[in-house]
C-alpha cells in the first residue's frame, strides 16, 4: 500500500489521492492525476475510492439524510488521519466549514455550470407534456421546475450519473435532470435534450466546479496544486459559498447561487425558494470582484429580508 505523509524533507515521489468510487467521481480524480503528471512527472499519484454516507445511502433523499458533508466527511477523515495526502470534490458537494487542519487547495478552472435536461422523447423543456414525470435528486432543482411548470410530476431519482440514465431510457421517467459539467466530463453530451438557461434554473452553488482539498501544513501538495489554480473560478465559487454560508444552506434547502466575472466585475445572483415552488425569491447584485465574500453576504441578506427567512424557518421547522 502507499504511504500517505510527508518526509522529513516534504518533498514526495508518492501521493495518495483520495475520491469518491462513482464513474464521474473517479473521471475527475484521473483528471486530476493526469494533470499533476503534467507538472510534477516525477511524483506518481494513486488512486484510493472511499464509499461516503452520500454512497451508502441511496434508497432516502439527501434532504431526509441531514446533516452536511454527505458525500465529503469520510474522505476527509482519511486526510486528517494521514491516509491520503489531497481529494477531488465537486464543489457543490464541500460545506463552507471545512474541519480544523484542511483546506481547499486548489479550485481548477470550472466546467459548463448549467443544469441540463434529457428527456426520454426529446422534448424541450416548454414542450414536456402536462404531468410529465421529471427525476431529481435536488430540492434545488425541484422547486425550480414546479414554479415555471408547476403542472408537472417531480419524484427523487438517486444514484449514479449512468444510473440516472439508464433510468429514463428505460421509460421510467419523462426526463431527467442533472448537471451538465457531469455530461460533458464523462463524454454524454449527445443526451443532452436542452442546457437550462440559469433563468429556469439557477445552478446550484459551486456546480461545475471542482475543489482539491489537502492539509493546510502540506507545503508540498500545496505547491503542486498551485500550478492547477484557475483564480476566476475560485472568485467566482467563493462569492457563491458566501451566499450559502450566511443562508446556512445544505442539501435539504432550495437555494442557489451562480456568479460570473465580467473584466474586475463580478455579477452574482441568488434565490430561496419554496420546495413547492409556489414561492421563489430571487435577486441579484454586482460589485468589485476583489469583494466577492461581501458581495456574497450582502446577497445572502437581500435574500432574507425579502422573505427568505421565512421561507428557511419553515423548512427547518422553526416557524
Amino acid at each position: 500500500m502507499t504511504k500517505a505523509g510527508p518526509t522529513k524533507t516534504g518533498e514526495r515521489t508518492n501521493l495518495v489521492l483520495g475520491t469518491r468510487g462513482s464513474r464521474l467521481a473517479v473521471w475527475q480524480a484521473e483528471w486530476v492525476q493526469a494533470r499533476l503528471a503534467e507538472v510534477a512527472p516525477h511524483v506518481t499519484v494513486t488512486l484510493r475510492r472511499i464509499k461516503t454516507t452520500g454512497d451508502k445511502v441511496l434508497d432516502t433523499p439527501l434532504a431526509a439524510v441531514g446533516g452536511k458533508g454527505l458525500f465529503v466527511k469520510e474522505i476527509e477523515e482519511a486526510l486528517l488521519r494521514g491516509e491520503i495526502d489531497l481529494a477531488v470534490h465537486s464543489m457543490k458537494d464541500v460545506p463552507t466549514v471545512l474541519p480544523a487542519g484542511l483546506d481547499l487547495l486548489c479550485i481548477p478552472e470550472r466546467e459548463d455550470s448549467r443544469d441540463a435536461l434529457i428527456s426520454r422523447d426529446g422534448r424541450s423543456f416548454d414542450q414536456l407534456a402536462t404531468g410529465a414525470l421529471i427525476g431529481t435528486a435536488s430540492l434545488r432543482r425541484q422547486a425550480q421546475l414546479l414554479h415555471r411548470r408547476p403542472d408537472l410530476r417531480v419524484e427523487v431519482l438517486r444514484g449514479n450519473l449512468d444510473t440516472r440514465l439508464r433510468r429514463v431510457r428505460e421509460g421510467r421517467f419523462d426526463g431527467i435532470i442533472v448537471a451538465a459539467a457531469g455530461l460533458r466530463r464523462m463524454g454524454w453530451v449527445q443526451e443532452v435534450t436542452e442546457y437550462l438557461a440559469p433563468e429556469v434554473s439557477l445552478p446550484a452553488i459551486g456546480q461545475g466546479a471542482l475543489g482539491i482539498e489537502g492539509r493546510v501544513d502540506d507545503a508540498f501538495v500545496a505547491g503542486l496544486l498551485a500550478r492547477l489554480e484557475d483564480p476566476a473560478t475560485r472568485v467566482t465559487v467563493l462569492a457563491e459559498r458566501a451566499v450559502l454560508a450566511r443562508l446556512e444552506g445544505g442539501c435539504q434547502v432550495p437555494i442557489a447561487a451562480h456568479a460570473t466575472l465580467k473584466g474586475d466585475r463580478l455579477v452574482l445572483e441568488g434565490l430561496i425558494a419554496s420546495v413547492d415552488g409556489c414561492r421563489l425569491i430571487r435577486d441579484r447584485i454586482d460589485g468589485p470582484a476583489s469583494g466577492a465574500l461581501v458581495l456574497g453576504r450582502q446577497l445572502a441578506e437581500r435574500l432574507l429580508q425579502r422573505g427568505g427567512d421565512r421561507i428557511l424557518q419553515e423548512i427547518y421547522g422553526r416557524a
